[in-house]
């Protein structure tokens, strides 16, 4: 599904493998706009997104994606309110992928 919105983002796969970075740059249209502009363009994609999340099976694919945009698009919406995000930077979000190995924790001995 594709959703066009006031960034490009994309997915990077970590050189270590730890896991991925979403890579957020913002279009040259928004960062055009004056900053009420911005923060109700970012209200209105994020509506968009709920509103298309909400229409999709559980299971669809898209639907995680769409989750973790709508969510980092929520955080940054005051910050673009205020106008304290660079618009010229890329933002980049580490996302780390989840182990069971990782949850075990090691037995206590009885001594």
């Amino acid at each position: 599904m594709l959703i066009e919105g006031p960034f490009k983002f994309g997915v990077v796969e970590k050189e270590d493998f730890s896991g991925s970075e979403l890579h957020l740059d913002f279009t040259d249209a928004y960062k055009a706009l004056s900053v009420d502009e911005q923060a109700e363009t970012l209200h209105n994609y994020i509506m968009q997104l709920r509103k298309d999340t909400a229409g999709l099976d559980e299971k669809d694919k898209d639907r995680q994606g769409m989750l973790i945009i709508t969510q980092v698009s929520e955080q940054l919406l005051p910050h673009i309110k205020a106008g304290e995000i660079p618009l010229h930077e890329t933002i980049v979000i580490e996302l780390q992928t989840s182990s069971v190995f990782g949850k075990i924790m090691p037995a206590r001995s009885a001594d």
